[in-house]
């Protein structure tokens, strides 16, 4: 099904955005406390992992509260190093206005990506896969979770919307060499912690993504698709299949950080729309 083209993003953010972003700081303090302890640096909080998994980041403790300094994030990042993790804060915009200013006083650099919410009352998107391809929540004892954990990081590994290089033989290697993340993910989607979702094509994985639900909000994220299957219309519809499964769970607003503006302007054909900026800060790549 061909999708309409886009002429622009989504109007500015609203009043009735801002209760919708004091939700979305909620969740975002929630979410990593499942799988992660907690350090306190006076205006930001440091998420430290326990066990295998996605390194996490320091974020703003209480969002509009206190102003953030260069001297604080410089505590962060020489715990950070200390403990051996990325260097990395991530913090939306609109809500935290002074760690960017300290972030890059303290010599990070800041990449800016659309914060987009599907709205309760938006239609639940409906997308097709390929012909020759289907998608599916995927399942604890699914054969087919290796791939969909592996494939985002070889799409992530070759960014942008291009058809890349990596493909079947790549795919191969990665899942060998993240094993160990399966049986942790097994333990998360069983707990309902976390929904997999993948586009396969004879049993492989061609893109996959993720939803992590707290209450009535979750997020799509680790949405990739395998590089040389890219332009075909997959994470348009694994994202459609999440978020089908979130209503369906009594989930009420979704949302997701786009990449880039262009990738923003795929997601809003399934009725996304931008409400500020999520903000990445880590040091300047060498």
């Amino acid at each position: 099904m061909a999708l309409p083209a886009l002429q622009c993003l989504d109007p500015p953010v609203t009043s009735t955005d801002d209760d919708l972003l004091a939700r979305l700081e909620r969740y975002y303090d929630a979410v990593p406390r499942a799988a992660a302890r907690t350090e306190d640096f006076g205006p930001l909080t440091l998420f430290v992992r326990e066990g295998a998994g996605w390194p996490y980041y320091a974020r703003p403790a209480r969002p509009g509260t206190a102003p953030v300094t260069e001297a604080d994030v410089r505590r962060v990042r020489a715990r950070q190093r200390e403990l051996g993790l990325p260097e990395a804060f991530e913090w939306v915009a609109e809500t935290s206005p002074t760690l960017r200013p300290a972030a890059e006083r303290a010599g990070l650099t800041v990449h800016e990506h659309p914060l987009m919410v599907l709205a309760p009352d938006a239609p639940t998107p409906a997308v097709a896969a390929p012909d020759d391809a289907s998608v599916r929540i995927v399942g604890p004892e699914d054969p087919a979770l290796p791939g969909a954990l592996a494939v985002p990081h070889l799409a992530f590994a070759e960014p942008g919307t291009r058809v890349g290089t990596a493909g079947p033989a790549e795919l191969a290697a990665a899942i060998r060499e993240r094993a160990a993340d399966v049986p942790r993910t097994a333990d998360r989607i069983r707990a309902g912690l976390t929904t997999v979702a993948a586009a396969l094509r004879d049993g492989s994985a061609l893109c996959a993504g993720q939803c992590l639900a707290v209450g009535e909000v979750a997020e799509i994220a680790g949405l990739g698709t395998l590089p040389t299957a890219r332009r075909r219309g997959l994470a348009l519809a694994v994202t459609a299949a999440l978020v089908a499964d979130a209503r369906a769970a009594g989930v009420r607003t979704v949302f997701l950080s786009a990449d880039t503006e262009d990738v923003g302007r795929i997601y809003a054909r399934l009725g996304f729309r931008t409400v500020g900026t999520a903000l990445i800060a880590e040091p300047a790549a060498a």
